[in-house]
């Protein structure tokens, strides 16, 4: 009996399976035939050494706390290539993997799979899930020495790579650009959720007792935006004296911590709640109870490249949303959402409260992305563009 062909992915921002596009990627390759190993890190909650899960076989390693500043970033990034070139290693002796499909950011993960491609010639494949050096100037709002170092990692990632993985259009317009890649090398694979909303039951006892459930979940870093958010929610409260909403912000990050604090210092206590991180369960009961979104991601250069989770798992749940005026939120959510120009808090609560009296504008522009997410965004569609790119790379 011939032995499944094996792939390894690398991945080192998140754990899976709470890294859903890594764990949806690995649920496809693994249903098309392959043998699916993941190295990443042991961090929120996820700190088994090794496990099988769903026939894939799991690896992690120890990483410092979530980069905070170039010193923080230094120590998170060793400790992780360490563990990752270590379990490579194992995985090699043990697997054999024929392709190595490294996840970034951060985009120094060719470190690892350079070895293996030089001495067996393994294949690579690239997963861009951020524009890395775009991330880098909008974490800490500066170029310099370390932004083009980090260009230059980026750079030699894609020389490294045989195919490119991009999450949209935006993305594979650097690749062929700044990437130097050609466009057949480079093939679209959304971030779309796979998720039943008809399989959750709604919670009234979100809403505390108030006639509006406003909802976020994502991650909560310097990047995000949910110092503007709850910026918006002073705003509508304190300024503009709106009592009947409740907020309910979901996921937990780098910022969490300081973010409670500041809606603390705000006086928001009765009005936002912040649960950290929350089980699928939860979050879908909320996204089924809630009337609306928010992706309070500012517009920048980063964020106007990224396709965010949360816009298409509102879209899947049939929930309109509010968000700063990105280039590929627009493109994803298109009339499905209110966009803000600017940055400005006040105006992002202003679009909020106009949404929410304006039930007939909720409820088309939910249907409108429910059926383009299951249309046009689904994640089938993402699939049958993996398969085709593992293809490409096996020629």
């Amino acid at each position: 009996m011939s032995r499944k062909p094996c792939i390894l992915i690398v991945v080192e921002n998140l754990p899976v399976p709470l890294d859903r596009r890594v764990w949806q990627e690995s649920c496809a390759l693994r249903d098309a035939g392959y043998e699916v190993v993941v190295i990443c890190p042991r961090m929120r909650g996820f700190n088994k050494p090794e496990e099988m899960l769903d026939g894939i076989r799991i690896y992690r390693h120890w990483i410092s706390e979530e980069a905070s500043g170039v010193l923080g970033f230094f120590s998170e990034y060793a400790s992780a290539l360490l563990g990752e070139l270590t379990l490579a290693l194992k995985v090699w002796w043990r697997h054999r993997p024929s392709v190595i499909h490294l996840c970034n950011p951060p985009d120094l993960l060719f470190l690892i799979a350079l070895p293996f491609r030089l001495l067996f010639q393994t294949r690579v494949i690239y997963d861009v899930h951020d524009a890395w050096p775009e991330m880098f100037e909008a974490k800490f709002d500066r170029r310099g020495p370390m932004y083009w170092a980090v260009r230059c990692a980026e750079w030699l990632t894609y020389r490294t790579a045989d195919v490119v993985l991009a999450t949209n259009q935006s993305v594979k317009a650097i690749a062929t650009a700044r990437g130097g890649k050609q466009a057949h090398e480079v093939y679209v694979v959304r971030t779309a959720p796979k998720i039943v909303a008809a399989g959750a039951d709604s919670d009234e006892s979100m809403r505390r007792g108030r006639r509006h459930l406003v909802g976020y979940v994502g991650v909560m870093g310097n990047a995000d935006g949910v110092h503007l958010l709850l910026a918006a929610i002073y705003h509508l409260v304190h300024s503009k004296g709106r009592e009947d909403t409740q907020f309910l912000l979901m996921g937990t990050g780098p910022e969490y911590d300081a973010l409670v604090l500041q809606r603390d210092e705000l006086g928001l206590c009765d009005f936002v709640d912040m649960p950290g991180r929350v089980s699928d369960e939860f979050l879908f009961s909320a996204l089924k109870t809630m009337d609306l979104g928010v992706s309070s991601d500012p517009k920048n250069g980063y964020n106007d490249h990224c396709t965010m989770n949360k816009v298409l798992e509102y879209m899947a749940f049939g929930k309109p949303q509010v968000m700063f005026d990105l280039v590929e939120g627009r493109a994803s959510a298109k009339t499905a959402s209110v966009y803000v120009d600017g940055n400005e808090p006040a105006d992002l609560g202003d679009a909020i409260s106009g949404l929410l009296d304006d039930e007939t504008a909720r409820v088309r522009m939910g249907k409108l992305g429910e059926r383009r997410l299951r249309n046009e965004l689904n994640w089938e569609r993402s699939v049958e563009q993996l398969l085709k790119a593992y293809r490409a790379a096996d020629r």
